[in-house]
């Protein structure tokens, strides 16, 4: 067997069914093997950072791997951005490029390079990845390449890279006469003692709140998180990478939290007595920059497979009282030996944070009068309404990310995804690419002006394999969240962030055509209503410019470093008290 061929063969026993790959001299065997197994199908995306991102949300949309192969040198360092996305948000993908030849390769490190397009690629993404390796001998692959997937999807999945030399691609091999990878013996930990303290602290507590975040889903115990809450009657925010674990309609579930979270969910965070952390490495997106102001009134719980997440509060004032340091599946196990009390004691809690969810909306009736424009949240808020259960929604980042994770009301078994920890510009439409291939489902696909400028050329892979996405472009004119920041922090000085202080943007919709993509216009809210409806009935690809208001803001969002003090003023005087002299203003 050829050596390329075994690496396809590896790559089809992991389920992937599409491999995304762009051709190269360094990569061709790799390339051939792939579009002769029959099990395999090559999808060829315009650039690798985009085909990167097409693996990627594959592989988030299946809940298993995916797959991208590149040529050496460029080819591999286009892929950059990508690999990092899936590894700040711990998505297991198999990344193969293709090297030069072995005796091509530098004997030193002191020489810069001695093959064309030759790129030490293992140096490079070894802090990024799982696992990096460069192949070196041909009865290396076997051991490697089940090392590489074992280290991608075991503990804290993650992306992994795999070099291989040109000349190696091409040899002949017995598998089964190569070193195999044993993996290591994992320890069973007890999780008994901090299951039941968790479980003692709730029966104790008076305004429990559980966050829950996407490594819920990643952990794969999802269902038992659920039926964890459920158990328990107790209230939950989300994430924005675990806003589509439960409909929005649902009675446990509170809406989001953080530094552009709704004002319901941060007065519940801020007011509770229990915070539970799950899934959700409570970064400062959620806790705001002051982390030691983070629900001051509360005992706080947090289950990460990760240790380092969970020791890195010891120098931000942030206290953990409890730290589990598990799989949420090994956990949630074991917390079901503990059995709840049948009472639901925390019925008047959840009323008030729902009270709280009526009086600030993230979309108030006033933003439904504007002219002349698209309001971004009354657009998310008539997509939430014409979106059909398991619809894929993809958002890209900046605003749109914003506006849509705020306004989004979730629908039963859709998906909601971003890149969420890395947040990349021109992630979303590749991401599409990637989604509409995983699954058979209609794809909606939210963009901003400046992000489809990174990423225009994929309408073409959209084209080319006919896929059902509908395009949604945000189109402020301008970078509009720059624009908000430098408000902030320049007295509104700007440069760069608009057709006037440098960019330059084209007509959409022109460009859609020139693909071959229907294209239209949404001018104000009148359209909104009339011509929403048909877009999402459209069976096909197709693009819609919706001309959002050009210096609309996110509303809310708390200024950067700043704690998260969202405090209701109805908070008993003594509580209030306290906490407001712990040394910092609301600047939300």
């Amino acid at each position: 067997m050829k050596l390329s061929d075994y690496v396809a063969e590896c790559i089809a026993g992991l389920g992937i069914q599409h491999v995304f790959l762009i051709s190269g001299g360094a990569a061709a065997h790799l390339v051939d093997s792939v579009s002769r197994h029959p099990k395999l199908t090559h999808i060829c995306p315009q650039h690798e950072q985009q085909g990167g991102a097409a693996a990627d949300t594959y592989a988030r949309i299946r809940e298993g791997m995916g797959a991208m192969i590149t040529t050496s040198g460029p080819g591999a360092t286009n892929l950059i951005t990508s690999v990092c996305n899936s590894f700040f948000d711990s998505i297991p993908c198999l990344f193969i490029s293709g090297q030069v030849a072995t005796f091509r390769i530098r004997p030193t490190a002191a020489l810069r390079q001695k093959g064309f397009q030759e790129t030490d690629v293992v140096s490079i993404f070894k802090s990024v990845t799982n696992y990096a390796v460069q192949i070196r001998e041909a009865r290396q692959i076997r051991y490697e390449m089940e090392k590489a997937i074992y280290l991608a999807t075991h503990g804290r999945p993650g992306p992994v890279l795999v070099d291989i030399p040109d000349d190696l691609q091409r040899e002949d091999i017995d598998p089964s006469t190569l070193p195999r990878f044993t993996p290591p013996i994992q320890k069973k930990l007890s999780l008994k003692s901090a299951a039941q303290r968790i479980h003692d602290l709730i029966q104790k507590s008076q305004r429990p709140m559980l966050i829950y975040g996407a490594g819920v889903r990643i952990s794969g115990a999802a269902e038992e998180a659920i039926r964890f809450a459920r158990a328990y009657h107790l209230p939950l925010l989300l994430t924005w990478g675990g806003m589509d674990l439960l409909p929005a309609q649902d009675p446990l579930n509170m809406g989001g939290v953080g530094v552009c979270g709704p004002r319901a969910g941060n007065f519940a965070a801020q007011q509770a007595d229990l915070v539970i952390g799950m899934g959700t490495r409570l970064s400062q997106m959620i806790t705001g920059g002051k982390q030691e102001l983070f629900a001051p009134l509360a005992k706080k719980v947090m289950v990460d497979i990760d240790l380092a997440e969970l020791e890195k509060f010891s120098s931000s004032g942030l206290h953990l009282d409890v730290k589990v340091c598990a799989p949420l599946s090994d956990f949630f196990a074991a917390a079901s030996d503990y059995t709840p009390p049948d009472t639901d004691r925390f019925v008047s809690w959840r009323k008030q944070i729902t009270q709280w969810r009526k009086e600030y909306l993230i979309c108030p009736p006033h933003y439904f009068e504007e002219k002349g424009s698209v309001n971004s949240y009354v657009f998310i808020h008539e997509l939430s309404k014409h979106s059909k259960k398991g619809d894929i929604i993809l958002t890209d980042a900046g605003g749109n990310l914003s506006w849509t994770m705020q306004g989004i009301a979730v629908k039963a078994d859709q998906r909601v995804l971003s890149a969420w920890n890395h947040s990349p510009m021109g992630y979303s439409l590749p991401a599409a690419v990637g989604a509409a291939l995983a699954k058979k489902r209609r794809v909606i696909c939210i963009i901003g002006d400046g992000g489809l400028m990174m990423c225009l050329s994929e309408l073409a892979t959209i084209v080319r394999y006919k896929l059902p996405i509908t395009i949604f472009v945000f189109n402020n004119h301008g970078h509009g969240i720059q624009k908000q920041t430098l408000d902030t922090w320049m007295g509104g000085r700007y440069t760069a962030v608009d057709e006037k202080t440098g960019l330059s943007f084209p007509d959409f919709c022109a460009v859609a055509k020139s693909f071959g993509i229907p294209a239209v216009t949404i001018k104000d809210h009148r359209q909104l209503k009339q011509k929403l409806g048909p877009i999402l009935q459209h069976k096909g690809y197709q693009l819609c410019n919706v001309e959002i208001t050009p210096n609309q803001k996110i509303i809310p969002m708390l200024k950067f470093g700043a704690g998260l003090e969202d405090l209701d003023p109805k908070l008993p005087t003594e509580e209030l008290a306290r906490i407001m002299n712990r040394g910092s203003s609301n600047e939300g």
